[in-house]
């Protein structure tokens, strides 16, 4: 018997519908009124943002005008009365700002407390969170598990234990003692945040450079190191603001001859309740210094704080 073949029919493939793009492939194409709403909603968005924007400026701004004008006219008129006349600005305050011997000593200790409290803390926190990251030794679970406690203790509580401790061991009142205890109490969130990102890295490039003969050291060095420069930088920015802006610490731990910048504006404010010559040049001289440092390492701190938002 002959059997007659059937021959398929050939398939029918859909029209493509309105709105899809006619080969199958990319985005649906959107129309005309669709690109429009979503050109002027960008542009509103931005035109938003830049108002928000100029409102947080405009303390700062305030601040800095208030700064060059004299102490009769902050006291007899607001300084945003100065915009319409600049040639009143001036300055003179200044000049007076850094001919007193106790402003310009507490800027040189508020230095002096931020920079290495910084550097110390970043550089444990890093050795540490490598550590805690990649490396194998008895204990690392529950030790990290202190470390993430720490973070819930206040500052508070260890005010007056570590003052006693300080007077015994005789760096009460000094830059020493104020600098080692903001770096014990910025350890634990460092340990914590680097660790987090050190975790991320690929295992492959640290099993690459041990086969290639690398030490511990030299994998921090050269691989966790520049990989984690984001987060780093991110720790260093937070760290540097946190301890640059302190009061309490420095009010507790520091003497006259070790305060740092705030405390000598503070002390201004209690002696002196209108002395605008002095306090709004200070005040935007220690505002000045955080915001130069942001700026500057602004790209890496944005890496460090969106890093593992995506994967």
């Amino acid at each position: 018997m002959s059997q007659t073949a059937v021959e398929p029919s050939p398939a029918v493939e859909p029209e493509p519908s309105a709105g899809e793009s006619s080969s199958g492939l990319g985005a649906p194409r959107r129309g005309v009124v669709s690109r429009a709403v979503n050109r002027v909603g960008s542009g509103v968005l931005q035109i938003l943002l830049i108002i928000i924007a100029l409102i947080w400026l405009v303390p700062t701004l305030g601040l800095f005008v208030a700064s060059l004008r004299p102490a009769q006219d902050n006291a007899s008129s607001g300084w945003w009365t100065a915009l319409t006349d600049p040639a009143s600005l001036t300055f003179e305050n200044y000049s007076k700002l850094l001919d007193n011997s106790s402003i310009v000593q507490s800027f040189f200790n508020t230095v002096l407390i931020t920079l290495p409290a910084t550097i110390l803390v970043v550089l444990i926190a890093a050795l540490a969170g490598y550590a805690f990251a990649w490396l194998d030794f008895p204990g690392r679970d529950w030790l990290f598990l202190l470390v993430v406690g720490l973070l819930v203790v206040p500052i508070q509580v260890g005010l007056i234990p570590i003052a006693r401790l300080y007077r015994d061991l005789g760096i009460f009142g000094t830059i020493t003692g104020v600098v080692l205890f903001h770096v014990a109490f910025g350890l634990p969130f460092a340990i914590f945040l680097l660790r987090n990102y050190f975790i991320g890295i690929p295992r492959d490039l640290l099993e690459a450079a041990r086969m290639d003969g690398g030490t511990e050291l030299t994998i921090f060095y050269k691989v966790i190191l520049p990989l984690g420069l984001p987060a780093i930088a991110s720790l260093a920015i937070f760290q540097f603001m946190w301890v640059w802006n302190d009061l309490l610490v420095a009010l507790i731990f520091s003497t006259n001859d070790t305060k740092p910048m705030t405390v000598a504006l503070q002390q201004e404010v209690r002696q002196f309740s209108a002395n605008f010559d002095v306090l709004a040049p200070g005040a935007f001289l220690s505002l000045i210094v955080p915001l130069i440092v942001f700026f500057a390492f602004q790209r890496y701190f944005v890496q460090g704080v969106l890093a593992g938002s995506v994967k």
